[in-house]
């Protein structure tokens, strides 16, 4: 069975799908039967994403292809359907960042960041309606974060592209809805999460930059994306982290202002230092056998307790609803 409840295999597209949790999704979906693309930078990785894929008895190819390329991604998108067939599932996954204040940060290096973190979901969004809207069929994820909610101090650059990616996935959902369009578009915030990036993403930090601890493996929120994209919804939230995020900006966000000013620089700080001039990944992929998860093994969590309530609430609320009936029907008997 597939990630749509189909007998035929999905044709899914994967953006970032060489490592970390893009690596993880490529994985998911070929696990519930889908073919699966992988695109990326780093060729090496990318093949093999595709042998994982292929080693679950589904097909794949490997597109080598800078997502802030809007070009380059259309041709991209041309193979994959030449190649395995119409697309069915899009997963706009690929990120770069940079941990640094942003005095530090100079203007070129921001806008890398932006081209690729958030008009890379731009420009893979066009490539995917382009190929659905007529069909009137597929999904589009967008892979988004708590911080698109919430943002923290050393990525501000990252931190603004996934507030516009919020913003720019509201828009297009609107606009879908009013021409009733058979796609859908749904995203999945995430919380903090143990992949490579914190090897290679560029920094002008004294420590080993690290993600904001409580850390999930990567395979376990690959799942959730697999799930949003059989069932998609406005929004999912993964994690408790990314629920407490969100809500409490809602509510205290000059509280969380002050609180992260003086705690969350810190916080994205390993307790070791950082690699001597170590390359980034900010303009050029960093080769190596990178997977899906990054050093931070023994720190991650395998599970989400609030991610199955997620998944499980409409149960959950009819079960309760039911007892409430059963509660309420035995009062009335015993007062009569």
């Amino acid at each position: 069975m597939t990630a749509g409840g189909s007998t035929e295999r999905q044709v899914v597209v994967v953006t970032g799908g060489g490592a970390g949790l893009g690596r993880s999704i490529a994985q998911a979906f070929a696990a519930d039967g889908a073919d699966v693309a992988v695109l990326g930078r780093e060729p090496d990785r990318l093949r093999e994403a595709r042998k994982e894929v292929e080693a679950h008895g589904c097909s794949s190819i490997e597109v080598a292809v800078d997502v802030s390329d809007h070009e380059a991604l259309e041709r991209a998108a041309d193979q994959v359907e030449s190649e395995l067939g119409p697309i069915d599932v899009w997963v706009n996954n690929a990120m770069v960042s940079v941990f640094a204040p942003l005095t530090a940060i100079s203007p070129n290096d921001f806008a890398r960041v932006t081209e690729v973190t958030y008009l890379g979901y731009v420009y893979g969004t066009m490539a995917a309606l382009r190929r659905m809207r007529p069909r009137n069929h597929g999904t589009i994820v967008q892979i988004g974060s708590a911080l698109a909610y919430r943002a923290i101090p050393l990525q501000s650059a990252y931190c603004g592209a996934k507030h516009a990616i919020e913003g720019f996935t509201e828009s297009l959902r609107c606009e879908l809805l009013h021409e009733k369009s058979g796609v859908s578009v749904t995203m999945v915030q995430m919380p903090a999460l143990n992949t490579p990036q914190f090897h290679w993403v560029k920094t002008d930090l004294d420590k080993h930059p690290q993600p904001v601890p409580p850390i999930f493996d990567p395979h376990a929120a690959a799942r959730a994306v697999v799930h949003a994209a059989s069932s998609p919804r406005r929004e999912y939230w993964y994690g408790w982290p990314t629920a407490r995020a969100i809500l409490a900006n809602r509510v205290i966000p000059g509280l969380l202002d002050r609180y992260l000013g003086r705690y969350g620089v810190e916080s994205q700080k390993a307790d070791f230092p950082i690699e001597p001039k170590r390359p980034d990944n900010l303009y050029d992929p960093v080769p190596g056998e990178f997977g899906a998860r990054g050093e931070f093994t023994s720190k991650q969590r395998t599970t989400s307790i609030q991610w199955w309530l997620a998944v499980h609430r409409r149960a959950l609320l009819t079960a309760g609803a039911v007892a409430a009936a059963a509660s309420w029907g035995g009062v009335k008997r015993r007062s009569g």
